[in-house]
């Protein structure tokens, strides 16, 4: 076996061990830097009422708090699943290096985890989605961006 499938397959344990306990859905996630785990995570959105409890959210929480950054540059996150669009956005923000998953979102959609409608809401304009949003005035968000983009002592990430 390769390292990536050794990796894999604890990915899948872990997703496994956390569906049987009837924490969440069939999905788990590790992640991995110079060849060691550091962080693994399985759906937790049942046991925690949590719907942003995805086994990458979880596990790239727990990496982050172990490496006392934000960014996992140097990692490597392996997916029991192909990323749905929420944990896409947390891992980009994240910025491992590198993603490897098992299973395709077809696979997911097949068991009834079924994201196409998220991807197309998020094409549709603002005024045709299903979830009714109102852009309200911005007059003191701005002033708050203002104050971001002259402070001189910031983290950019």
């Amino acid at each position: 076996m390769t390292r990536e499938e050794i990796f894999m397959q604890q990915a899948i344990a872990v997703g496994l061990e956390g569906m049987r306990a009837g924490k969440g859905g069939p999905f788990g996630c590790v992640i991995v830097q110079n060849n060691q785990i550091i962080a693994s995570g399985c759906n937790t959105v049942l046991a925690t009422n949590d719907p942003t409890a995805h086994a990458e959210v979880v596990a790239i929480r727990q990496a982050c708090a172990y490496l006392q950054s934000f960014q996992l540059t140097g990692c490597e996150l392996y997916a029991s699943c192909e990323p749905c669009p929420m944990c896409m956005g947390a891992i980009y923000w994240a910025r491992p290096d590198k993603v490897y998953f098992a299973n395709t979102k077809a696979d997911a959609a097949a068991i009834g985890f079924d994201d196409a409608f998220i991807y197309e809401e998020m094409a549709r304009p603002m005024h045709l989605r299903k979830l009714s949003m109102q852009c309200l005035d911005s007059t003191n968000a701005i002033e708050m961006f203002a104050e971001w983009q002259e402070k001189g002592n910031k983290t950019l990430y």
